[in-house]
């Protein structure tokens, strides 16, 4: 499934890399890691976007090749309403996939 379905919209994106986390602020959010292309491969929610993103930089089941692709951008919305929200693209992505994203089938300690 492509980015672009989500509703709402992610409103910013940053590269997927190390060098880039810095441009993630530290607030509250819901994100996705999508491909080049812009294929979801995860869907979270977090109280820090950064601390997240720094997170999953360290996990290398989220930064090498899956059978989908390699996450390339971090793209997130701002909001209080995480769960909400999370929860919407959650239901999206398995409506048009039949099943969750890639990376969110392989397990993801949840983060505050």
């Amino acid at each position: 499934m492509n980015i672009l379905a989500l509703i709402p919209s992610p409103t910013h994106r940053e590269i997927f890399k190390r060098d880039r986390e810095r441009f993630v602020p530290v607030t509250s959010g819901c994100y996705v890691l999508t491909t080049f292309d812009g294929i979801v491969l995860y869907i979270g929610l977090s109280n820090n976007l950064r601390k997240r993103m720094d997170e999953h930089l360290d996990n290398p089941q989220k930064t090498k090749p899956n059978e989908r692709g390699r996450a390339i951008f971090f793209s997130w919305i701002e909001s209080e309403d995480t769960n909400k929200i999370e929860r919407t693209w959650m239901n999206i992505h398995i409506q048009h996939e039949g099943s969750l994203p890639v990376l969110n089938r392989i397990y993801s300690p949840t983060s505050n």
